[in-house]
């Protein structure tokens, strides 16, 4: 499994081919984007336990992402009802759920790493919020096993990046996908940093220019309506060029052009 190394400008290439595959379809993509997004929630409601069953299914929901993507890619149309379809390969759900399973089991660890040194100094700052109601203390005390776990998730995140539809689409086994998926990553590392960046920017602009809407007087009410849809857009975009991500790095930027082609022939 060969991965092409990409110059750092191949990550801003990816967000613009992510949003012009969204073009193809927008309604279909925002309703998937929807309804991962209702899962989160649901799951957040049932902590502790349904966020860590949420982590379990992220390989699948990525599988299914970049399955929905190829579809919009394909021309096909993006109907509820296939969904689903792509995890009717024999076996292949069981192996994203055990991919799964690996990937929470590891954010465990890393978690208990990263914290686990600093119990001391969280109790003491927790204590503090209770007494005093101040979050400063505790905010400080979550500094540096935040950075700790910051960089131990960077990592993970290239191991688990390519990995799902490396499972689905080529057949490898979890420890090849996720082998082949960290190579394809460092040798990819620099376009990755740009692409996490500017999203970084990007999600960090919505809420800016919603933070500037609420103090020149804008209803909070008008602004909370208007943060779910701009959340759910910049989501689906999002979701869209993580396909860019694979087929431009596994030497597959044939089915880039054509994304470019397909969207200039709609334009017309």
């Amino acid at each position: 499994m060969q991965a092409v190394n990409l110059p750092a400008a191949a990550g801003w290439q990816w967000i613009r081919m992510g949003w012009e595959l969204f073009r193809l379809q927008p309604a279909a993509i925002l309703t998937w984007t929807m309804l991962i997004s209702l899962v989160l929630i649901f799951s957040m409601m049932a902590a502790p336990i349904g966020p860590l069953i949420f982590i379990a299914f992220v390989p699948t929901i990525t599988y299914l992402t970049l399955s929905a993507c190829r579809s919009v890619h394909t021309g096909k149309r993006l109907l509820p009802s296939e969904w689903f379809a792509p995890l009717k390969q024999k076996g292949l759900f069981r192996k994203l759920i055990k991919l799964g399973g690996i990937y929470v089991a590891i954010c465990l660890i890393a978690g208990l790493i990263a914290f686990l040194p600093f119990s001391a100094q969280l109790s003491e700052a927790m204590q503090i919020v209770v007494d005093t109601e101040d979050l400063a203390p505790l905010m400080e005390a979550l500094n540096t096993p935040m950075m700790i776990f910051g960089v131990f998730y960077f990592l993970l995140a290239a191991l688990f990046w390519y990995a799902p539809v490396l499972i689905g689409w080529h057949g490898t086994t979890i420890s090849q996908s996720l082998f082949f998926s960290a190579v394809a990553c460092w040798r990819n590392k620099w376009a990755l940093v740009v692409y996490a960046v500017i999203w970084a920017f990007i999600f960090s602009g919505v809420d800016l220019l919603l933070g500037i809407m609420i103090s020149i007087g804008i209803p909070i009410s008008l602004i909370a309506a208007l943060q779910v849809p701009a959340n759910i857009l910049a989501g689906s975009v999002l979701y869209c060029s993580f396909y860019p991500t694979y087929i431009t790095v596994f030497g597959q930027d044939r089915i880039a052009r054509e994304i470019d082609q397909s969207t200039s022939g709609t334009e017309r």
